[in-house]
């Protein structure tokens, strides 16, 4: 099937030019990062984590919630979700090949990654989230192009590959879980250390991924012949509504916490992110940008009059997507660093070089789904002809 990847149209390898373009970009940037060091980058000896690892953040969080189509087709046999899985597994396959990507770029020396397995340490959380991404990668690689193969010769999927699909289900909330306990078990950073921060992860992750497969299957639906199924996404609507209003949920949770209990560090963290400690307070109009776009998609989502106005479902899908890559692909980790231990503020800001190179694994990561997509949409499109 790789075979259909090289042929399309005009406008298919445009797209694939243009990423491969910013992807060189990017790889220059990042050999610049390499030779000088990272020292390039607005981190520092306090703020160690930066944009980098809140992409990653963000992405594993993206990749985990394939599961949402998972669980309905295969456990609940909601066959409205045949047609759309398959994008949700190679989007799970894109986004954790952009999580490594990540990893490799913050690790300055990228050697270093080879210490996770030369050197192994059941006691290390780095070590089960590298863990738990390469198994999730594989499941999803070779569940999914093993269902596509059998889509395209019409047959039924082979039997050995259900456990796997099964397998695949605990293992997506596994990812989440583990990269969550990442910064939960570190004592002297409020933002973080809260034992709902998993439950918070996985909200998030299931509001953001069926938002951004709304999108891209609208996309698909309106550029090639391949319909992905109008009530699938009418359902996927539906779960980002239910998802993305425990997100607002556990955020109130936490606001309480703070600001009832008084506690020292959590009024610091509220005040950093909400409205700024003195001259320290770059962040605040971005925080309050997520929260204005957060609550308006939930209003919007809530009236399902509008909901089911595809034009208004996909702006609605554009402000979660948007809203939740700020709070988790940059403020969570800002913020959760800004404030040290000793009561210092080190307010972090992206250097150019990062920015490109951030830009460039995104391209990375969408020329990958761009080709996996062309597959399957080929192969979809076949079975319509």
């Amino acid at each position: 099937m790789l075979e259909k990847a090289l042929s399309g149209g005009r406008g298919y390898w445009a797209l694939v030019i243009s990423l491969l373009v910013i992807s060189g970009i990017g790889v220059i940037a990042y050999l610049y990062q390499l030779e000088v060091g990272l020292g390039v980058t607005g981190l520092c000896r306090d703020v160690t984590w930066g944009l980098y690892i809140g992409q990653f953040t963000f992405l594993v969080g993206v990749a985990a919630s394939a599961v949402m189509l998972v669980i309905p087709y295969y456990l609940h046999d909601y066959k409205k979700f045949g047609k759309i899985i398959i994008l949700g597994k190679f989007l799970a396959v894109a986004c954790v090949i952009m999580c490594m990507l990540f990893i490799f770029v913050d690790m300055g020396q990228p050697w270093r990654i080879l210490n996770l397995f030369l050197y192994i340490s059941p006691h290390s959380p780095m070590f089960w989230d590298a863990t738990v991404l390469a198994g999730y990668l594989s499941l999803n690689i070779v569940t999914g192009w093993v269902v596509l193969q059998s889509d395209k010769k019409g047959v039924k999927a082979p039997s050995w590959v259900m456990p796997l699909i099964y397998i695949s289900i605990p293992w997506a909330i596994s990812i989440h879980t583990v990269t969550a306990f990442l910064f939960a078990g570190l004592p002297g950073r409020d933002l973080w250390m809260s034992a709902l921060l998993a439950a918070h992860f996985l909200a998030s992750a299931f509001a953001v991924g069926p938002s951004l497969l709304i999108l891209l299957a609208l996309g698909i639906r309106k550029f090639t012949k391949f319909n992905p199924g109008k009530e699938a996404i009418a359902v996927l609507g539906k779960i980002v509504t239910y998802t993305m209003s425990i997100y607002l949920f556990f955020w109130g949770l936490k606001l309480f916490t703070w600001l009832f209990s008084q506690k020292p560090g959590y009024l610091h963290v509220f005040q950093f992110l909400f409205v700024g400690i003195g001259e320290y307070n770059a962040i605040v109009p971005i925080v309050w940008a997520a929260v204005v776009m957060a609550v308006t998609s939930v209003v919007l989502l809530m009236i399902a009059a509008l909901r089911k106005n595809e034009k208004i479902l996909a702006l609605a899908c554009i402000l979660v997507f948007v809203s939740l890559w700020i709070e988790k692909g940059f403020v969570f980790v800002v913020g959760g660093l800004a404030i040290t231990p000793f009561k210092t503020i080190i307010e972090y800001w992206p250097t150019l070089p990062e920015i490109v190179i951030t830009i460039g694994v995104w391209a990375i990561g969408f020329l990958i789904l761009t080709i996996l997509y062309k597959i399957a949409v080929s192969v979809r499109e076949e079975e319509i002809a």
